[in-house]
């Protein structure tokens, strides 16, 4: 009654099947989505970045592609049992892609979203332990990246999100193992996003879909401008050449692996509300 239009265990996943369950079948009988964070944290072990070359080569501690896809296959087995809606969260991995895929094909209600740097960094960017990459899922290998592609190009993947993490530089400014997981992503999402289109992967129509209107459909508001709709519009200059300069964000936190890209599309006007 007061507005909730989903649960989520972000930054906490659920580690208990049973307690998943029944978050599930509780979520259906109110008609709301459950949003899950697919990580096995034993499994994942305080792993620090992908586990493979690169951090082999580092000295770090990896987290293995099985972290998420041993959770993603439980909660659409769940979401199976229950015939509840689950959405999948910053989806990065090929063998996630592939179940969401095959699990749609089944009827199951699942849904996913993945990031903008899922589709355009590998792990190759933590190479000179590089803090601003650091993120959880953590950025995968190029094979992880074409799946994600293929996956939005396709319609597997539902929807782009930002997962907008704001740190402080003093708290990114340390040793590897101890930065927080996260970036900034509100204000590089559509500029990155706009790469997509011009790489052939989804059409500017398809990538409206996958950032407002989808997006609005799994949490059931927002994302549409028909009558009586929330007036939250965002306008945008498809032509708008710019460089990333953490500097400039109205973001109070800098912490982006994305400075100094040079982007060609921008929002110039966001409006919330019916407010500029």
């Amino acid at each position: 009654e007061a507005g909730c239009c989903g649960i989520s265990d972000d930054g906490r996943p659920v580690t208990s099947s049973a307690v998943m369950r029944r978050a599930m079948e509780y979520a259906k009988a109110f008609g709301i989505p459950i949003l899950s964070h697919c990580e096995d944290v034993p499994l994942a072990s305080k792993g620090v970045m992908n586990e493979g070359f690169v951090a082999t080569e580092l000295g770090l501690r990896g987290i293995p592609n099985a972290a998420e896809d041993v959770m993603v296959a439980r909660d659409i087995a769940l979401a199976e049992l229950t015939g509840a809606r689950v959405h999948l969260c910053h989806i990065s991995t090929a063998g996630a892609v592939r179940m969401i895929r095959e699990a749609k094909q089944r009827g199951v209600r699942v849904t996913a979203e993945t990031c903008p740097h899922y589709f355009m960094l590998t792990d190759d960017a933590v190479r000179g332990y590089a803090t601003m990459a650091k993120m959880n899922p953590p950025l995968r290998n190029k094979d992880d990246v074409e799946a994600v592609r293929s996956g939005l190009k396709e319609g597997t993947l539902d929807a782009i999100a930002t997962d907008h993490a704001p740190h402080g530089m003093d708290e990114k400014a340390v040793e590897f193992d101890v930065a927080p997981f996260g970036i900034v992503g509100l204000e590089t999402a559509l500029g990155l996003s706009l790469l997509l289109v011009r790489d052939g992967v989804l059409t500017m129509q398809q990538l409206i879909e996958r950032m407002s209107m989808v997006p609005g459909r799994i949490i059931g508001r927002g994302g549409t401008l028909s009558v009586g709709a929330d007036a939250d519009i965002t306008i945008i200059d498809r032509y708008a050449e710019w460089t990333v300069d953490p500097s400039q964000f109205q973001s109070k936190a800098r912490n982006t692996p994305f400075g100094g890209w040079k982007l060609k599309g921008k929002a110039v006007r966001t409006i919330l509300g019916g407010v500029l």
